[in-house]
């Protein structure tokens, strides 16, 4: 009773359950004053969570729907179309006379839905195919097999083949090959000028030559088809077809006349074999035009049939290559000369039967083995190396040498219309050596792509006047003027420089460059060739002949060279020249001369 009593009074001690209850009462009421967690605040914090996240998808959705719309549309719409290119007939080329030398024919391509065609047809379909377009078999079982909804059968067939196939397979009963309007290129007078006119490529694009140096204004631009499929990529039937029609390109006349191609290609080629050349090349110009009247090299190519081509054969080696031009550079050497009054034709010198050159001794072609006293024009008759190199190192001097090529374009590129051009290989005057001036004069010891050399002479026969080598006469029908490039002798050294080069054909050695009834001037050529080594190749020859008639009023201009061949140009290069030179001027209508070689 006590003890009761005792409890009861003090009031401290209620039973141990209810003191642990009120204890935990009172410790998170003095949490709550202390600011601690409650149920309320992760609430909020999770409706905080929940608005951010709704904000962010709606973001996402109106960045779908606002700035994304157009490009997904487009994305869709690509899944259910297909687009094909339709090709622009490209320009129509000419040559001088007005034939058609390349133009754009209308043809068709066949293609198929590999998906569309019966399983049970495909064999059938590839051996009608075959037939028809005389493909292979196999290939079109390739194709028709693919796992794809588009693919190309036969591109540009005659739309002849075209019907035949159509009426073959619908005979056939066999689905899923259809076929498209195109253009393809053809050429009337087949190979010849091929490497003139170049290749165009499946896509309608040049890929070489004048097709490509003038693919923008050739080309026009293409139009396209576009056409729903179904989700196997079916055409769906009764769709028509969205057409955004081609424009055709321009029509371009060249200077290419095609009958004195055709002779300069077919001597050239059979000159190559005759004199057992590597290569050879020819250039034919209207000399007071630059108008190119011909133009190859071998190997040559056939553009109706480009499915084999030699390496090097779409490129014109008179443009791209370069070779030291021998014997034909004295005519620039003596012009230099005589322009700056230091020799005239009648000079005269007593020649050693060598001369010294750097570290060399150069003698000429005969071998003499005596002095002789030769003029000027007596030097150029007989081409002598030891002369042109005396005169060069004693008379003209390094300084005069140097702009005097350069004034004649050595050694820069020509500016022709054609793909591939190089500059050369030509020493500036402050990089000669002992040696340079004396090789350089009778065309040793530089490298060049031979259309420069055609370019200056063209301004001998021109009256000092240079003209740019071109292709290009009319665009769309309008006359293209080609600039003079300035000059590079007076009118006075020209005449006195085809005068002597009158004397080289009559009395010297380009006598079997003579065209009966016709007055020619012109310089033969023989340049040793450099091997990998740098040293000289022994029987292995630049041969060349270059030059116009008639002399007083040249109308054509030829050169001729054999590449690597063992022959000397006297030989091998001059009655090649005389060939193309006889063929030219008779092609022209131009009339002979009273004062004419025999």
């Amino acid at each position: 009773m006590r003890s009761t009593q005792d409890n009861s009074r003090r009031g401290r001690n209620p039973s141990p359950e209810a003191s642990y209850d009120e204890a935990s009462r009172r410790r998170r009421m003095r949490s709550l004053r202390r600011g601690g967690p409650d149920f309320d605040s992760n609430a909020k914090f999770l409706m905080v969570f929940v608005a951010v996240l709704a904000a962010i998808v709606a973001g996402k959705l109106v960045y779908l729907q606002v700035f994304e719309a157009s490009n997904l549309s487009k994305q869709a719409e690509a899944m259910r179309t297909n687009t094909v290119t339709i090709q622009a007939k490209r320009g129509t080329i000419y040559d001088r006379n007005g034939n058609v030398l390349a133009m754009s024919q209308d043809c068709t391509t066949i293609y198929c839905n590999p998906n569309e065609v019966q399983a049970g047809s495909i064999e059938e379909a590839a051996k009608i195919l075959a037939e028809d377009t005389g493909g292979d078999e196999s290939d079109f079982l390739s194709i028709l097999t693919q796992d794809t909804t588009f693919a190309y059968l036969k591109r540009k067939v005659d739309n002849s083949v075209a019907d035949q196939v159509k009426e073959d397979l619908a005979k056939a009963n066999i689905s899923g090959v259809y076929y498209l309007s195109d253009v393809r290129r053809v050429y009337p007078y087949g190979s010849v000028g091929s490497q003139v006119l170049g290749i165009v490529g499946t896509d309608g694009d040049g890929l070489t030559g004048l097709e490509l140096y003038y693919n923008d204004i050739l080309k026009g631009t293409d139009g396209e088809m576009i056409f729903e499929t179904g989700s196997g990529g079916t055409p769906i039937a009764g769709e028509t077809a969205q057409t955004k029609d081609a424009k055709d390109g321009t029509d371009i006349v060249i200077s290419l006349d095609i009958d004195i191609q055709k002779v300069a290609e077919e001597t050239i080629t059979q000159g190559v074999k005759d004199y057992s050349a590597d290569s050879g090349s020819v250039m034919v110009t209207d000399p007071t035009t630059g108008e190119i009247l011909a133009a190859c090299s071998t190997p040559m190519f056939d553009v109706t049939d480009t499915s084999t081509i030699e390496d090097g054969a779409t490129s014109l080696k008179l443009v791209s290559s370069s070779f030291e031009p021998g014997s034909i550079f004295k005519l620039l050497t003596m012009a230099i000369g005589i322009d700056n009054g230091l020799i005239t034709p009648d000079s005269t010198f007593d020649v050693p039967a060598k001369v010294q050159v750097g570290s060399d001794w150069v003698g000429d072609d005969d071998n003499r083995s005596y002095e002789m006293n030769m003029s000027v024009r007596e030097i150029l008759r007989r081409s002598s190396n030891a002369g042109t190199a005396l005169v060069a190192q004693q008379v003209i001097g390094a300084d005069t040498f140097a702009s005097g090529i350069e004034k004649f374009g050595i050694g820069s590129k020509t500016g022709i219309d054609f793909p591939g051009e190089v500059a050369g290989i030509v020493k500036t005057r402050e990089h000669y050596d002992n040696a340079s001036l004396g090789a350089m004069s009778f065309g040793q010891s530089l490298a060049i792509p031979l259309v420069q050399m055609v370019k200056a002479v063209d301004s001998i026969a021109d009256d000092g006047t240079l003209t740019t080598p071109h292709f290009l006469v009319k665009k769309g029908g309008e006359t293209v003027e080609w600039k003079s490039a300035g000059t590079s002798v007076s009118k006075e050294t020209a005449d006195q420089v085809t005068d002597m080069m009158r004397t080289v054909v009559q009395e010297g050695t380009a006598t079997a460059a003579q065209v009966d009834g016709y007055d020619v001037a012109g310089k033969t050529g023989t340049g040793e060739q450099a091997g990998e080594t740098g040293s000289y190749i022994e029987n292995s020859y630049v041969s060349s002949l270059i030059g116009f008639a008639n002399a007083d009023d040249p109308k054509v201009l030829v050169y001729v060279g054999l590449n690597g061949t063992p022959y000397l140009a006297t030989s091998s290069a001059a009655p090649l020249f005389s060939t193309i030179m006889s063929a030219a001027l008779s092609d022209l209508g131009v009339e002979p001369t009273s004062g004419t070689s025999s």
